[in-house]
């Protein structure tokens, strides 16, 4: 066997993890995720810090390893509820990114859409004084139809007008970040925070301070329902005609207006699906992670959400995998900060470096797909 020959069967034989494709959705952000950890491995050595020590206390400050010590009433589940908290708005945000790709639109307002709903919610629900047991589904439910509404709208520009999502979910972003901020500052802020006022514990989605067992807990309402719409909108995209129509626009909307499919109806709803999602998003974090509302500042999870959803390769079941792991990158990074001396915003080039290796993963697809074609012509000259 010649050296090239003998070249391209060994390249084709270090590719074996990513070879079957139908492994490739795992085995592609895996990789991924190593070769990101390897690469902040190598800025923290150039910092003069050991990597090891560094992603050690990473994972201690987000309650996946025990600190060595812990304040009173605090002990590794309070860490690790804390992060499930931190997750659940991650998690609705990337599906509401996720159904958007599916239907070949990039819906970047995400955090727009999050300031809207939960500020409505806010003032609709959180000021009202209802009882917890009416007050809580109706958060969701002022999240749910404010998101939908709101992507909606971005959905029927684009059929109606041939606004560019990307375009129209910006200016959107913009309006929502200082007419918001414009309410807030006049009629609800709270003089002492600087923030809009509090809302009723009655309203929260997360139950805060809970005594159980000597330990004071926070404890995420939204989390299990994050889980649960995770898998419906699985089932939604996999199993029913409304998926199949959503992902064949995505796919080629001009192959799909030919095959009968009403490309405008379809468009503005996956926009209004993500928008809810994105709605979700906002009720869970304004209403539940917190329980106030910052003044001219748009939430950097509508950004976050959209490298999760790459990572997680816009499958809803990946991307709670790929949430868990930022959750536990970001909410880690001020415990490694304070024990390893490596400056907080490390975690920010680990989630970079995750999105800049997970954005080559349609190249690596290629790649593989090449080798496989050479292999097989490598095998034909030989027979």
């Amino acid at each position: 066997m010649s050296k090239d020959k003998k070249k391209k069967s060994l390249s084709y034989r270090l590719f074996w993890p990513i070879r079957n494709e139908k492994w490739q959705p795992i085995t592609i952000p895996v990789a991924s995720i190593l070769i990101s950890f390897i690469a902040a491995a190598i800025v923290i050595l150039l910092l003069g810090k050991n990597p090891f020590q560094a992603f050690y206390n990473l994972f201690q400050g987000a309650g996946i390893l025990p600190k060595s010590s812990y304040a009173g009433y605090k002990s590794i589940l309070t860490d690790f509820l804390s992060l499930l908290n931190a997750m659940t708005p991650l998690v609705f945000a990337s599906l509401a990114v996720a159904v958007a790709l599916r239907a070949g639109l990039f819906n970047i307002g995400v955090s727009g859409q999050m300031l809207v709903s939960g500020f409505l919610a806010t003032i609709i629900v959180g000021y009202s004084g209802l009882d917890a047991i009416i007050a809580k589904p109706l958060v969701l439910l002022v999240g749910l139809v404010a998101g939908g509404l709101m992507g909606g709208l971005v959905g029927w520009l684009k059929y109606r007008f041939n606004i560019h999502e990307v375009v129209s979910t910006i200016m959107l972003n913009y309006i929502a970040q200082y007419v918001i901020s414009f309410f807030i500052q006049m009629y609800y802020i709270d003089p002492i925070s600087r923030q809009s006022k509090y809302i009723s514990e009655a309203a929260r989605l997360t139950l805060v301070n809970v005594e159980i067992a000597n330990l004071k807990m926070d404890i995420p309402l939204g989390f299990m329902l994050a889980i649960i719409i995770a898998i419906l909108i699985k089932f939604l995209m996999d199993k029913t005609v409304v998926g199949f129509e959503i992902k064949a626009v995505g796919s080629n909307r001009n192959a799909a207006k030919y095959t009968g499919i009403n490309v405008g109806r379809n468009t503005v709803l996956a926009m209004i699906i993500s928008g809810g999602l994105a709605g979700l998003a906002g009720v869970t974090y304004y209403l539940g992670y917190f329980s106030s509302i910052q003044p001219k500042v748009l939430t950097s999870i509508g950004f976050d959400s959209i490298a999760v959803a790459l990572l997680g390769n816009s499958h809803p079941i990946g991307i709670i995998f790929s949430s868990f792991l930022v959750s536990i990158i970001d909410q880690g990074s001020t415990y490694m900060s304070s024990q390893a001396g490596i400056r907080q915003e490390i975690a920010s080039v680990i989630i970079g470096l995750i999105l800049l290796f997970s954005a080559c993963g349609a190249y690596v697809k290629h790649k593989v797909s090449r080798l496989k074609e050479k292999e097989v012509d490598r095998k034909d000259s030989e027979s």
